[in-house]
């Protein structure tokens, strides 16, 4: 099951200008998603990177997603505060585990 293509002009992940017929939807939705959050948190092979460059320039739902995503994770990261757990609680924590 195909997606709707139409001819557009957008601008993809890296900033390219791509010109190609645009899907409206994406039947890989799931799997797109896994591979925009493993490529976001740095965990992405070349070639899946590859791939999902190839398959952006012309999938607007993951376009949208990946910008979506990548503003959470930034709003996300602007958010957390890094604190290291004391070593009082790290401890009791270990001796609990291996009760």
């Amino acid at each position: 099951m195909s997606g709707t293509l139409h001819s557009s002009t957008t601008v993809g992940v890296e900033g390219r200008q791509a010109t190609a017929p645009m899907k409206e939807s994406c039947e890989h939705q799931a799997e797109c998603l896994k591979r925009i959050q493993s490529i976001l948190d740095g965990g992405a092979t070349e070639e899946e990177k590859e791939h999902f460059k190839q398959h952006i320039d012309i999938c607007k739902p993951c376009i949208d997603m990946y910008h979506l995503e990548k503003c959470i994770k930034e709003a996300l990261q602007g958010k957390v505060e890094k604190k290291c757990c004391p070593d009082k609680i790290a401890a009791a924590i270990r001796s609990e585990i291996t009760k």
